[in-house]
């Protein structure tokens, strides 16, 4: 049962984004989920058993007008975020987007225009921010260690990306634009957080070097195979069976940016390696900074003493600590809900932010647009000066 101090939530789409939802309903410990609405029947048959005393709806409306809501997670394929977050922005809800904030410039746009104009409390989940990991990394730059932040170097080995990315509609373009964003946003907002600045001009190269010559695809309305994942994944790429009946979204691609402070930035991403982590690598003018894995057990070094041929053994080397929680994204799903529940009741300024979901977006837009025309350079559009000073002071 919930406690009556619980913040209200209603959910909007319980597919593949449902932990989070699973996350926030701690009844009686401050939040709980108390509306569902999702047009999938499995989907909704599968909330029942999550949240027994929500209300489960097909209308996404039908949560936003309920009595006893407080705010709104939007869990929806990301092609879809911009007209519900509008929507419930609208209906005075405070409002939690899971990342990417949508596909295109013009619709990140439009969601924080509608929270500006409504005064409606706007939350994105970018979960990386709260990665013990991420946050080790910031820490160490942000107090000088390897002095000020020159070049940042990201690699992402997508190691089940044949599983998780080219068996549903995150294949389509239609539905993420491609992976660059969909999947890169992430690592983008990332590097932009750690470098202190904002991606100006981005080139990019990509291909759909590994999926795309795969003839073993589903049929068209085919639901996707329950055994889509194992344990170990499906390895090598060639043995993957029922992939998405479209496939054109890259599943390579390499991406050069210059930030707004002066700032040159690589990232990679491939969804064919036998291997899955991030591989972070930064340089100041005073040493460089690199991490050895990503969670516990996982290290990051610092080597700044002194000029020399490669050595393991670094001047500086932090343990990666374990999460606070064992729960989704390494243990940042419930750090994550935290702030957002913080943020619901209070506002004030948060570790994850509008502004930078946005531009986190608008390079990866660019960056496809670059890919797909011959890795021409492309400009970053600025947000408009009147939503970033809105939301950087903490959505006043």
């Amino acid at each position: 049962m919930s406690d009556r101090t619980d913040l209200r939530i209603g959910v909007l789409g319980y597919g593949l984004r449902g932990s989070i939802a699973r996350t926030a309903h701690r009844p009686g410990a401050g939040s709980c989920v108390t509306a569902l609405a999702d047009l999938d029947p499995r989907a909704r048959t599968e909330a029942a058993e999550a949240f027994p005393e929500a209300a489960l709806f097909t209308n996404h409306r039908k949560v936003l007008t309920a009595p006893d809501i407080d705010a709104v997670l939007v869990l929806t394929p990301d092609h879809t975020h911009a007209e519900l977050a509008c929507d419930a922005l609208r209906a005075g809800k405070p409002v939690f987007v899971e990342k990417p904030l949508d596909i295109t410039v013009e619709r990140c746009d439009e969601i924080l225009r509608t929270a500006y104009e409504t005064k409606t409390r706007l939350y994105i989940g970018h979960n990386m921010r709260h990665m013990p990991v991420v946050r080790l990394m910031r820490d160490v730059i942000a107090r000088g260690a390897i002095g000020e932040v020159k070049t940042v170097w990201v690699r992402h080995f997508v190691g089940y990306g044949g599983d998780w990315y080219f068996k549903d509609w995150h294949a389509e373009r239609k539905n993420t634009t491609g992976l660059l964003l969909q999947k890169g946003a992430h690592d983008i907002d990332v590097l932009h957080w750690l470098a202190g600045g904002y991606a100006r001009d981005v080139q990019a190269m990509g291909d759909l070097m590994v999926y795309g010559d795969n003839p073993h695809r589903r049929a068209d309305g085919e639901p996707k195979a329950d055994d889509w994942y194992t344990k170990d994944g499906h390895w090598p790429p060639h043995t993957q069976r029922g992939l998405n009946p479209v496939i054109d979204v890259e599943d390579v691609s390499l991406l050069n940016m210059r930030l707004d402070n002066g700032v040159l930035a690589a990232y990679q991403q491939c969804h064919f390696t036998p291997d899955y982590w991030r591989n972070y690598t930064v340089i100041g003018d005073a040493g460089r900074l690199e991490n050895f894995g990503d969670g516990p057990g996982g290290h990051v070094k610092v080597w700044h003493a002194r000029r020399s041929a490669y050595r393991p053994e670094a001047d500086e080397t932090h343990e990666i600590p374990a999460a606070e929680d064992n729960a989704g994204h390494g243990g940042a799903d419930p750090l994550l809900i935290d702030e957002f529940v913080r943020f619901a009741r209070e506002g004030g300024v948060t570790d994850t932010s509008p502004v930078a979901a946005r531009m986190a977006v608008a390079a990866g837009v660019q960056a496809t647009a670059s890919l797909r025309n011959g890795g021409a350079p492309r400009e970053v559009p600025p947000l408009a000066p009147e939503l970033v000073a809105y939301f950087g002071a903490g959505q006043p």
